[in-house]
């Protein structure tokens, strides 16, 4: 494997996604040798695999960004059908998909896509609904942007919900384009009166938790919980901290993984470590006051998407670690944490294509959904 610098302009980070938000022991196994990997495909032939989660019994939810949504189960796929419309393109598309925590009690899955609002732009639903068979029923929609996206890029999207039962809902900048720094004309995601660019926080249905922030320019709490946010590809909560992890795409250079946090501004469009496509720059750094910085950037970018840290014991001393999917870099990356830092980060041998989003599963397997074909692949440790 290939050793990386924390600072290589060429790192990527990732972190592993659980389906329940529970407290997790990540304590490495006492074993200083790294485990032997074993790499299958568990399906493959499908256009791009967004989401994934596991319902309890171990069977796995999958989205394909067309629109599709299926259910894998002792080796067999069925489509699940009777899911909304779905604003497919672009960036758009039928995005991630989440368990609830209480599936076993309630029965409820959320899912985040973009779909046409009233006058004909692009917007970013999450839905809730149950499965009947093959069929999605009791469909509801608890949460939406409205119109706005009128050049279907950066939508995010991601789903976490943290260990009080709150989900997060990562939404990007929307809008009509994407350029930073004093000129920038798209200001969504510093703008608090906008859904757009911006990581929201409601409860099961939809509405606004007690303790949510109220933000500069609002005069009572709404939806949004942490804003100047350009285009989010990964969200995951961290077992140890209960803490929201957040990975998302700069411009040129300048891709970011934060830790959010409540009331806080991130940045965009105003401060990135990244260029604008045509080589202007965006600031002189991402320092200023009330500004919260990366804990980790990439440039050039590496399109870092899916994150999720690794739980399980089979990992033995990766246990405890990030794994970072890679869009540009076409890798998956292993990355040390210590605390709410990155100390170094190492390629994984054998993985290589569009990885857009991975997970640790709860056979102690990582599943990773790569592209081009559109598959997953199960990685085994011993």
């Amino acid at each position: 494997m290939k050793i990386l610098n924390l600072f290589s302009a060429y790192s990527l980070v990732v972190i592993v996604i659980t389906s329940c938000a529970k407290k997790t022991t990540l304590t490495p196994v006492e074993d200083s040798n790294p485990p032997q990997l074993s790499i299958s495909t568990l399906v493959t032939g499908y256009e791009i695999i967004w989401g994934m989660d596991f319902l309890p019994n171990g069977d796995l939810v999958f989205t394909e960004k067309r629109g599709k949504m299926y259910r894998y189960s002792n080796g067999v796929v069925t489509e699940l059908t009777g899911f909304p419309a779905v604003r497919s393109n672009g960036q758009g598309g039928l995005m991630d998909v989440r368990v609830h925590p209480d599936y076993s009690s309630n029965g409820w899955i959320y899912a985040s896509y973009a779909a046409t609002a009233t006058n004909g732009s692009g917007e970013l639903r999450v839905v809730r609904f149950k499965i009947a068979g093959t069929a999605i029923q009791n469909v509801e929609t608890i949460f939406q942007t409205g119109g706005g996206n009128t050049w279907n890029g950066h939508y995010g999207s991601r789903l976490v919900f943290d260990n009080n039962r709150l989900l997060y809902i990562s939404v990007g900048e929307g809008g009509t384009g994407s350029y930073a720094g004093p000129n920038a004309s798209n200001r969504n995601s510093s703008n608090t009166a906008s859904p757009w660019g911006k990581i929201h926080r409601v409860n099961a249905i939809g509405a606004v938790p007690a303790d949510n922030p109220v933000l500069p320019g609002q005069t009572s709490a709404g939806t949004i919980f942490a804003y100047g946010i350009r285009n989010p590809q990964g969200m995951i909560l961290n077992p140890i901290t209960g803490g929201i992890w957040e990975s998302e795409h700069g411009p040129k250079g300048g891709d970011e993984i934060n830790i959010i946090a409540s009331g806080s501004n991130y940045g965009w469009p105003f401060y990135s470590l990244g260029m604008n496509y045509d080589n202007t720059m965006i600031s002189q750094g991402h320092t200023a006051a009330e500004i919260n910085a990366p804990i980790f950037s990439w440039t050039p970018s590496i399109g870092v998407a899916g994150i999720a840290f690794i739980t399980s014991n089979s990992f033995k001393s990766w246990k405890g670690n990030l794994l970072a999917g890679g869009l540009a870099s076409q890798r998956l990356y292993r990355c040390i944490i210590n605390g709410n830092s990155i100390t170094s980060a190492e390629t994984v041998e054998g993985i290589n294509g569009r990885v857009r989003h991975v997970v640790q599963a709860p056979d102690g397997a990582v599943y990773a959904a790569v592209e081009g074909p559109g598959r997953i692949l199960k990685i085994n440790a011993q």
